[in-house]
């Protein structure tokens, strides 16, 4: 591990101690094999003006929720200092009552809750105090010997803490072990199973030191236990495969008691490590630090070839209640049973998340526990906390406030929507609609826009052709693979082809309005099928029209292509039924914020009606204007609980029309 300091960017800083601070926290906040996703924490002691303008010796220490890769000067929480220290020499202390206490000495009211370390940093007797979960560190800490090699690497240059609970429990811990020794001997501390401490009186000294003693620990596992990562492209899931996966995610929703969507890794190192033939024995030894546990669960699911996914969670879910009932007291309450990753011989692992950024964390972890553990059956032999210390971060009183302060997932969280004609009109609305309400999409269309036209990480746009039953296929595996299945399909994309008599309709006309009116969406919903069959609360909405049962002079091409699409509807709701999938159909009129209406298209269906433009537009009972985002969220009320009872309907948005009323 190289140094990051710039001394270019840190004179930026100038001798401000809490914008070094920031800096050399977001230095180590880049490299993931230091901290990861919110982990590790940071501080500095100066002086800082109380309310009154008084000087005070204070703390920052970095706030609760914060990444120190993104960190700002906001994201530290000023308390002072003597207060802090004081709380050490405590006999004891709930956590509860300790974030309590430090807010009570909080400079700023308005600043973040101080992390949970804020003593320890107190007590370190130096201006500058950074803390990681380093890798290597860690690694080396959790084999049988970990204590004594840790020792072998660095002698007496490093105080070493055994295991003690994060929080409170630690730092008096701590703050007993250290009250006769001399600082100046020692260049850091490691907890084992935890991670590393470092110090100095300036920012570069203490960023420096946890680089060198992290790099220490990484040459002694090149040495002893050498392990380098397959740099290859990672491997694509079949589509075999991709059913199982689909599977998979629906039976750990399931036992969630919530959708979730899932992350998987086929890169060479993860298959690798996945067919290993004691995966089963070393993967479920237990997390790579203790904090992990919040993300990934203590252990993984090992699912092989043959095995049924409902079988293998149902077994995970009885393991982990078993697990509760060994370690909890009577007032706790058991968190969902579902397990939150999975190893797959010969795949590779999957984790789950309600989002897929919680679903790329935990893949995150579980990216770097899986290196750590070969290296340390390398080295020794992989050996985490027991299961009784876990348990307890797991179900830490200041995580269990911190869920109850949680608020209620969004409708569709978790769950996967395919819309198609999704770039523009009602297919871009419907997209915007799902994301809204917590839903991830995968967004098809034929135009190169839909690419750019969404951002964010719960949308995966494919250019598709969906006339093009094979490029349906690949799309549809394509937004399975990025989420882990399909519960709901909007299938929108149409066109509305020039109008003609019926003896001036064209053979070309005829057949352009078939192929995406009607044949583009049975391939959608067959090709969909595999996946909604493994779908929570799975429904399909087909996108018709008013034309259905109100044609128009001149739209035979469009109003009988959108019939036989009604028509396909009404079978597919009598075929899927059995595997749960609801069908229903909407029928739109006169959407005039769509691709379809063009001002040709729109002048010329008016000189049908000998009606002026502006009359058009409003020719229905109601004489309103029908927008894009209100077909939109009747598609989307359709895939939610609204209509969890009903398939098979078909449901007019025009306006009212007296030749369908």
């Amino acid at each position: 591990m190289r140094s990051l300091w710039d001394d270019s960017e840190a004179r930026v800083c100038g001798d401000d101690p809490l914008s070094l601070r920031v800096y050399t926290s977001r230095l180590i906040g880049r490299e993931p094999s230091l901290v990861l996703h919110g982990g590790g924490n940071t501080s500095v002691k100066a002086t800082a003006e109380d309310v009154f303008g008084d000087p005070q010796d204070a703390i920052w220490v970095k706030g609760s929720g914060w990444d120190l890769a993104t960190i700002e000067r906001g994201g530290f929480a000023p308390l002072r200092l003597d207060g802090v220290q004081r709380m050490a020499g405590l006999d004891e202390l709930t956590d509860t009552r300790m974030v309590t206490m430090l807010r009570s000495l909080l400079l700023d009211p308005a600043a973040p809750t101080p992390s949970v370390e804020a003593i320890l940093h107190a007590i370190i007797p130096f201006r500058f105090v950074d803390h990681t979960h380093a890798d290597a560190v860690v690694t080396i800490t959790n084999t049988p010997g970990g204590m004594e090699r840790i020792g072998e690497v660095y002698g007496d240059r490093i105080f070493i803490v055994p295991y003690v609970m994060p929080g409170f429990d630690l730092a008096r811990e701590v703050y007993s072990m250290t009250r006769d020794m001399d600082w100046e001997e020692v260049e850091g501390i490691i907890l084992l199973n935890h991670g590393v401490f470092t110090f100095g009186d300036d920012a570069r000294s203490s960023y420096e030191r946890m680089i060198q003693i992290v790099t220490e620990a990484e040459d002694y596992l090149d040495v002893h236990a050498p392990w380098e990562a397959a740099e290859e492209p990672p491997r694509e899931l079949a589509s075999a495969d991709l059913r199982a996966l689909a599977a998979m995610r629906r039976e750990v929703s399931r036992a969630a008691g919530k959708a979730l969507v899932a992350a998987a890794d086929t890169r060479p190192a993860a298959v690798a490590f996945s067919e290993r033939p004691d995966v089963a024995a070393i993967a479920t030894r237990g997390p790579l630090t203790p904090d992990h546990v919040i993300r990934t669960k203590r252990v993984p699911v090992v699912f092989a070839d043959g095995e049924a996914p409902d079988t293998v969670v149902e077994h995970f879910v009885e393991e982990y209640r078993a697990y509760f009932e060994r370690n909890a007291h009577e007032s706790l309450r058991c968190l969902d049973p579902a397990p939150r990753w999975v190893v797959w011989p010969g795949r590779g692992t999957l984790a789950f998340g309600g989002s897929p950024q919680e679903a790329a964390i935990a893949s995150d972890i579980v990216a770097h526990t899986f290196p750590a553990i070969e290296r340390a059956e390398l080295l020794e032999a992989w050996e985490s906390l027991p299961e009784d210390d876990i348990f307890d971060v797991e179900y830490w009183e200041l995580e269990q406030a911190k869920l109850a302060r949680l608020p209620a997932p969004k409708e569709f969280a978790g769950r996967v929507a395919l819309v198609t004609g999704a770039a523009s009109g009602i297919g871009r609305a419907t997209v915007d609609g799902f994301v809204a309400r917590g839903a991830c999409v995968v967004a098809l269309d034929i135009n190169d826009d839909v690419t750019t036209v969404f951002t964010g990480d719960r949308v995966h746009p494919v250019v598709c052709n969906v006339t093009d039953a094979a490029a349906v296929q690949s799309a549809i595996e394509a937004g399975v693979r990025r989420f882990g299945g399909l519960d709901v399909v909007v299938s929108n994309a149409g066109i509305f082809p020039a109008t003609a008599r019926l003896a001036e309709l064209q053979p070309e006309t005829w057949r352009k309005s078939r192929e995406v009116n009607l044949d583009a969406h049975l391939f959608v919903i067959q090709k969909a099928l595999p996946f909604l069959e493994s779908g929570i609360d799975p429904a399909v909405v087909i996108v018709g029209s008013k034309n259905v049962a109100a044609p128009g002079k001149g739209a035979a091409a469009y109003s009988v292509a959108k019939a036989g699409l009604t028509q396909l509807a009404r079978v597919a709701a009598l075929e899927f039924a059995p595997a749960g999938i609801r069908v229903n159909v909407l029928h739109p009129n006169d959407v005039f914020d769509t691709g379809i209406w063009s001002p040709e298209v729109l002048e010329a269906r008016a000189r049908e009606y000998g009606m002026d433009v502006d009359a058009y537009r409003r020719r229905n009972l109601l004489g309103v204007e029908i927008a894009s985002s209100e077909v939109a969220a009747l598609a989307i009320a359709m895939a939610g609980p609204l209509f969890a009872r009903t398939t098979g309907a078909q449901v007019p948005v025009d306006g009212g029309n007296d030749r369908v009323v």
